[in-house]
């Protein structure tokens, strides 16, 4: 069946940690921020070098690559019944403009690592396995999040992806055409037996509990509501206060109901604004736009809506009271997920194979698994990440870490791509 050297077993074989740290390393000097992390956003022309190096890396592991009119990239490694619906491996190496170097990029690198062991091992299964990078997870540059995923996954059209717009004006698609990563498959034209996400927990709850091994079950739904106000921009000294139309004021007490909202809310469910922006900007000047996304989430749909309502009514007679127009846009939410219970069996089963300790779990984030289950069986595994820090230069995990979830994650694919003898 393999070439497993002597005392290995298909039951206690791990991935290499070493070499799975390495190509970590190496993608994070790809787009470095400014503060030890990455700015490698969707789209740049450091998302395109980061593409080129996974690129190499997968067609020197044996894989191919196929590539969707989203740019979403799918390494295949073969299997002996190629026939069968693959097995995917997926997440993204998009970042934060001040992102950290493990958010996502563990989930794509970890499917390669997986990959490099099975040939490594001589491992053969019935079903192929592909490693995908899914383009603009994050959002960051691109609202929304999770954005060529949607569209793989139908709920969202090639029409509205290709639209959306960056600060400059750029769009999607013509910034996807400039990096030369378009490819001609059309989005959600494959077959998916099963998909798994490895990702840093992005909360503080795993190293917490001292566990090493997260098992999704459930991801929090999210509304993103972007606030539009307009007022009348005027001189700050010589305008009365009872004469003023202050968008930025009625930012500011939009901003206090988005928090008060959460807490009536509790437990499960959180709420923030940390995107927003007034204009002229000027010292001297009583802002007379203001432009602000609201992101409610919660596992409970019926907070989640409440919440989404409840900002509605508070907001607009906020505006009504300060003399403001205000545009309230949805511009990203999904429903919250519920995952394969069955591959979440699979999970704890090899986790306690190899002996790591694991507990379950909710995502707090979103992520691309979130829209793929809804058209194939998925799970997301979690590994910790210190002090829960995320979306920040600072954020960092342990080599364990990144190899205790790279080893459950090999684990469960050969579980679901099945070996054969």
């Amino acid at each position: 069946m393999s070439d497993l050297g002597a005392g290995m077993t298909v039951a206690n074989m791990t991935v290499d940690g070493d070499r799975l740290w390495d190509s970590l390393m190496q993608m994070a000097a790809i787009g470095p921020g400014v503060a030890g992390g990455n700015n490698r956003q969707t789209l740049t022309d450091a998302d395109a070098e980061g593409r080129t190096l996974f690129q190499r890396w997968s067609e020197e592991a044996g894989m191919t690559m196929g590539l969707d009119r989203m740019g979403s990239m799918f390494m295949r490694h073969e299997g002996t019944e190629p026939d069968l619906d693959p097995v995917y491996i997926g997440s993204h190496l998009d970042t934060q403009p001040t992102g950290g170097k493990y958010d996502g990029v563990l989930g794509v690198l970890a499917g390669l690592e997986v990959i490099r062991s099975i040939r490594d091992l001589g491992l053969r299964t019935r079903r192929p396995i592909v490693v995908t990078n899914w383009t603009n997870e994050e959002g960051a540059r691109f609202a929304p999040a999770m954005l060529a995923s949607g569209v793989f996954a139908g709920v969202l059209t090639e029409d509205y992806a290709n639209s959306r717009k960056d600060a400059e004006g750029k769009s999607f698609g013509e910034e996807l055409d400039r990096i030369g990563w378009r490819g001609t498959e059309a989005p959600g034209d494959r077959k998916i037996h099963a998909m798994f996400e490895l990702h840093i927990e992005q909360g503080p709850i795993l190293e917490a509990e001292g566990r090493q091994i997260g098992v999704v079950t459930h991801g929090q739904g999210l509304w993103w509501l972007q606030v539009t106000l307009t007022g009348k921009d005027a001189h700050t000294g010589s305008t009365p206060m009872a004469m003023r139309v202050d968008a930025g004021r009625g930012m500011a007490q939009m901003i206090e109901a988005v928090h008060r909202i959460a807490m009536d809310h509790q437990p499960a469910a959180v709420g923030a604004v940390g995107q927003a922006g007034f204009w002229p900007n000027s010292r001297n000047v009583i802002p007379g736009r203001a432009v602000f996304c609201v992101d409610f989430r919660s596992p409970d749909l019926g907070k989640l809506t409440s919440m989404r309502s409840r900002f509605e009514v508070e907001a607009t007679e906020i505006a009504s009271g300060l003399g403001l127009e205000i545009e309230i846009e949805p511009v990203g939410h999904f429903d919250p997920v519920t995952f394969d219970a069955d591959l979440a069996d699979s999970i704890r089963a090899a986790s306690e194979r190899l002996g790591y300790s694991h507990m379950d779990i909710v995502s707090g984030a979103g992520h691309d698994a979130c829209w793929i289950a809804k058209v194939a069986p998925t799970v997301m595994i979690m590994c910790p990440c210190k002090d829960g820090l995320s979306h920040n230069e600072a954020e960092e995990i342990t080599p364990d870490w990144a190899r205790a979830g790279t080893d459950v994650l090999l684990h469960a694919v050969l579980d679901a791509a099945e070996v054969v003898g």
